[in-house]
């Protein structure tokens, strides 16, 4: 699996998984699927309406040409990086400074399409990404731009991100805990994981608030400081719930 740390505009280091290949190009095939679909309903009501064959034909290329060479430049400026099979996929377009891209970087990336793409019947493509360290094929190169997965690849458990000994003589200092899901205790770990790797004011606050949050959530009033009563949390919501 591979990821990119991406350090936002406000100093706060943030992790994506990159998009793999198979998805980028399940992506690409319902995209492919969908322009499929809209040139057969437009063969049929074209059909019906016009009886002259060069006619139909004149009318049917007007229509389809523009659809089938702007889709995904519109789409992905619409739905901010996403076409519908990106969407599907839970892929996204991003900067890799973690910028939201911008109309240009957008046009960028389908003007290369057609080299990448196109022109390399998708071999062009396929190469880049899968050599790229950051999933980037030619026009993601040019446009400082990666894919990556809006919903990760799989679920964390805790037992895979959580590393502690054997607890049999542990005493859980906070019971409420159990309130708490697992996908919650993950943004605990992950939170406090990002600030103990990268200690800045961004992070700090970003601790500040989910302590807050937890302890209006559980209602309890912490003895210890906020870094290791979220340490504590984690390791009752495992001994509570193993």
């Amino acid at each position: 699996m591979q990821t990119i740390e991406i350090n936002t505009t406000q100093n706060v280091i943030i992790k994506y998984e990159i998009a793999y290949l198979r998805d980028r190009i399940l992506a690409f095939a319902i995209d492919f699927l969908i322009l499929v679909g809209a040139a057969l309903v437009i063969l049929f009501f074209a059909a019906l309406f016009i009886t002259s064959k060069e006619m139909m034909m004149v009318a049917v290329y007007i229509l389809m040409v523009p659809i089938f060479f702007f889709y995904s430049l519109v789409s992905e400026v619409v739905y901010n990086g996403q076409s519908i099979g990106k969407k599907a996929m839970h892929l996204k377009i991003m900067k890799i400074d973690g910028k939201e891209p911008q109309i240009g970087d957008y046009m960028l990336r389908w003007i290369f399409r057609m080299l990448d793409i196109y022109a390399s019947l998708g071999m062009l493509a396929t190469l880049l990404v899968s050599s790229s360290g950051k999933g980037q094929r030619l026009g993601d190169i040019v446009a400082e731009t990666t894919v990556i997965k809006v919903k990760p690849s799989r679920v964390m458990t805790l037992s895979d991100i959580l590393m502690i000994g054997e607890l049999k003589d542990y005493e859980a200092s906070y019971p409420e805990v159990r309130k708490l899901s697992e996908q919650e205790m993950v943004i605990v770990k992950t939170v406090l994981n990002r600030y103990i790797k990268h200690p800045n004011a961004a992070h700090e606050e970003v601790i500040l608030s989910l302590v807050k949050r937890l302890k209006e959530k559980l209602d309890i009033q912490p003895l210890e400081g906020n870094i290791q009563f979220l340490k504590t949390l984690l390791n009752d919501y495992v001994y509570l719930t193993r």
